[in-house]
């Protein structure tokens, strides 16, 4: 069987050998021997680590994504977590859209200020409650 080196699996791939060696560390792919100093790899390894950058786009963690491969190297996808994943990039979606949509409008609203704009308050307000995803840290109470 002819395996391939590291060198060859980073420019077929596009993942630099330091990936490589990372994902090795973390069990996401296996070297099968060395040809000198260099890792060899199974040609199947390319296959691998195209489902590893698709769960990367995806944007699952490198321990989602290892839990997605079957002890043997096969993939065995979990269809609840892609389908929970959907849903949270649904969830992104929807915001980014709602900030883009106010962005547009805080850029064009003709109101003398944006404080004097029923559109601005309104994000305004929803900012506040968190409505966006970004969480405020609490205050410490004043202490005397």
């Amino acid at each position: 069987m002819i395996h391939l080196d590291i060198t060859e699996v980073a420019q077929r791939t596009g993942v630099p050998a330091s990936t490589l060696r990372f994902y090795e560390e973390k069990g996401l792919i296996a070297s099968v021997g060395r040809r000198g100093l260099r890792r060899l790899f199974d040609p199947g390894v390319l296959e691998r680590l195209a489902l590893i950058a698709l769960g990367r786009v995806a944007g699952l963690t490198l321990d989602e994504i290892a839990l997605m491969f079957a002890p043997d190297g096969r993939p065995r996808i979990d269809r609840q977590v892609l389908a929970a994943k959907a849903e949270e990039l649904d969830r992104t979606i929807s915001k980014l859209e709602a900030m883009r949509d106010g962005l547009r409008h805080a850029a064009a609203c003709p109101a003398p200020s944006h404080m004097e704009c029923p559109t601005f308050q309104r994000i305004v307000r929803a900012a506040a409650r968190g409505a966006f995803g970004v969480r405020r840290k609490r205050a410490l109470p004043l202490t005397r």
